[in-house]
């Protein structure tokens, strides 16, 4: 979002059913953006016109559309976003939400919804008829975000990196912790490895525990090759800081990782998290994998460092 308002601000969200597209307008509507879903576009040139006619200062409008909606033919709408980006007085955008058709079978498989499209076929033909409709959007789009590893907050967040009105973009800091038995998370831009500590895990008084516990606090900062690691970790992380926030960064994520996310990665994120405030700034503490049941199968599988 622009910080003049001389223009419409105009953005297009479309792309694959369940990918995402229904968070992101959520994510925008947060943001400021005047949100419209699942909008006819056989209003949309009406809706442009109205909006306009109220002038400068209008607020920035995010319409989200899919194959769903009615009408819906992608050369009318190619045809149409053209004459718009020729006006003066329009800045239109188009977004594309888009996610692997693996990912997306799961994700239909796991909450056992129906594909809105599929009118009795199996969901990878639906999806294959879907993305064959919509493949000229995606070629014509200015952003495409694939959330095939996304989880909810990493679209949020990038949603939030691309459309953030840029006065508000002062660097906007997160501090991760996650399991490693489930992958590095995709939105991450330092990862710390904390799998060379001592494992709590192999500790029966401390194994139902997690990092956010005294006890397992004491027991990873008694760990002799902790405190030199970790201060040389913090000491990069504060000394990169202020290149990042020079070069205008909107957002940073710091992940700690090991192998089930549970221990040794909460402290970690949570210790750093405590010294980022302490000097002043705001990081948002995240632990992805802590209440995972999985992570500690496999941990729990054989010894691991």
């Amino acid at each position: 979002m622009s910080e003049t308002h001389d223009k419409l601000e105009l953005l297009l969200v479309t792309g694959l059913l369940g990918a995402g597209k229904t968070t992101a307008l959520r994510q925008l509507e947060d943001l400021g953006w005047e949100m419209i879903d699942n909008f006819p576009l056989r209003f949309l040139k009406r809706q442009v016109q109205d909006l306009l006619a109220e002038g400068p200062g209008s607020s920035a409008v995010a319409i989200g559309f899919d194959a769903r909606t009615r009408e819906f033919v992608p050369r009318k709408f190619l045809e149409y976003l053209a004459l718009l980006e020729a006006r003066d007085d329009v800045s239109v955008t188009l977004l594309f939400v888009d996610c692997a058709g693996q990912e997306l079978e799961r994700r239909y498989n796991e909450t056992r919804r129906p594909h809105p499209l599929a009118q009795g076929r199996p969901v990878h033909e639906a999806l294959a008829a879907e993305r064959e409709l919509l493949a000229r959007l995606r070629e014509r789009a200015d952003f495409v975000i694939d959330t095939t590893k996304f989880t909810p907050h990493d679209l949020q967040q990038s949603i939030r990196e691309h459309f953030s009105p840029k006065s508000e973009r002062r660097m906007a800091l997160s501090v991760m912790s996650f399991g490693f038995a489930r992958g590095i998370p995709p939105v991450a831009d330092l990862v710390f490895d904390m799998r060379f500590l001592d494992n709590p895990h192999w500790d029966e008084k401390l194994r139902p525990l997690t990092g956010e516990d005294e006890a397992v606090a004491r027991h990873i900062e008694n760990d002799p090759a902790f405190a030199d690691a970790y201060g040389q970790i913090e000491d990069l992380i504060l000394t990169l800081l202020p290149r990042y926030e020079a070069q205008g960064r909107g957002y940073l994520t710091i992940a700690f990782g090991c192998t089930g996310g549970r221990h040794r990665s909460v402290f970690t994120a949570r210790k750093l998290t405590e010294r980022l405030r302490a000097t002043g700034r705001s990081p948002t503490l995240i632990h992805r994998t802590l209440k995972s049941r999985g992570a500690e199968l496999v941990e729990g599988t054989q010894p691991q460092p």
